[in-house]
């Protein structure tokens, strides 16, 4: 097979189609310039092979333990595909709730089909992330923190899985704060899991004695002890909420298709 027999018929390999009538001829982009483009970004998205089965068809709303919040999550994340980018203005999803019932899934499927759109997007690891960064710091790694960061600061829609998963220092609030303000200004659109409550931090004012301290310390970390409540409270600037109740997917049944 000679080269000129691969070449789309449509568009001759140019990429770019003629539409319209013959008095008035304009081109578009034709349809395997698209696929070709979404091969490409999809590849660059660095979903991990874990979640490539992650699929809006795939994600269950019906097992044992399930509730109706499952269904509202899922109706929010196709609505949210469906009108992207026009009804965003660059919104994202933040995507709430308790391990294993299926945040990963659904901030995955939501990529997915924003890649099939040709929407570029990044799957970033909120912890590998961190570790990336930490490492670039090493004399012997040739790799900058600035040439890390560029692709989660620039491509259009990132994931930014498990946010919070790492135990929260200075610089670590420094590092999320600088991917989040910068993600924000530019109005760019990040999708958020989390397994932290969306709640304020606990409260310096608080009682001192033994028993308030004991009691403080059992109690559950939340979103705002995690990544300060300022970035809690920018989070609901650039996102809408989007809450999962219920039980662990995992341990209700054995298909691993939920993280």
């Amino acid at each position: 097979m000679n080269a000129t027999e691969t070449l789309c018929p449509i568009c001759g390999g140019t990429g770019w189609k003629e539409v319209g009538d013959a008095s008035l001829r304009q081109v578009a982009r034709c349809g395997c310039a698209l696929s070709g483009r979404v091969e490409r970004i999809t590849a660059q998205a660095r979903i991990p092979a874990r979640y490539e089965h992650c699929e809006f068809s795939e994600f269950s709303t019906d097992f044992p333990g399930a509730d109706g919040s499952l269904e509202r999550a899922k109706l929010m994340a196709e609505r949210f595909v469906a009108g992207y980018p026009v009804e965003n203005d660059g919104r994202g999803l933040l995507i709430v709730g308790s391990v294993g019932v299926g945040k990963t899934h659904l901030a995955v499927a939501v990529l997915k089909e924003l890649l099939r759109k040709g929407v570029p997007g990044l799957f970033c690891d909120y912890r590998d992330l961190l570790k990336q960064v930490q490492n670039s710091y090493n004399p012997s790694v040739q790799t900058t923190e600035m040439e890390l960061l560029r692709p989660v600061f620039e491509t259009e829609v990132v994931v930014l899985d498990e946010l919070g998963a790492v135990k929260p220092t200075e610089w670590v609030w420094d590092t999320v704060s600088h991917v989040l303000n910068t993600r924000y200004n530019d109005k760019r659109t990040t999708l958020i899991t989390t397994n932290f409550p969306d709640l304020p931090p606990r409260s310096s004012d608080e009682p001192t004695d033994n028993f308030s301290r004991a009691r403080r310390a059992a109690r559950e970390e939340t979103l705002g002890d995690r990544i300060t409540e300022r970035m809690r409270s920018r989070l609901h600037e650039m996102c809408k909420k989007v809450e999962i109740t219920g039980q662990d997917f995992r341990q209700n049944v054995k298909s691993a298709s939920f993280r």
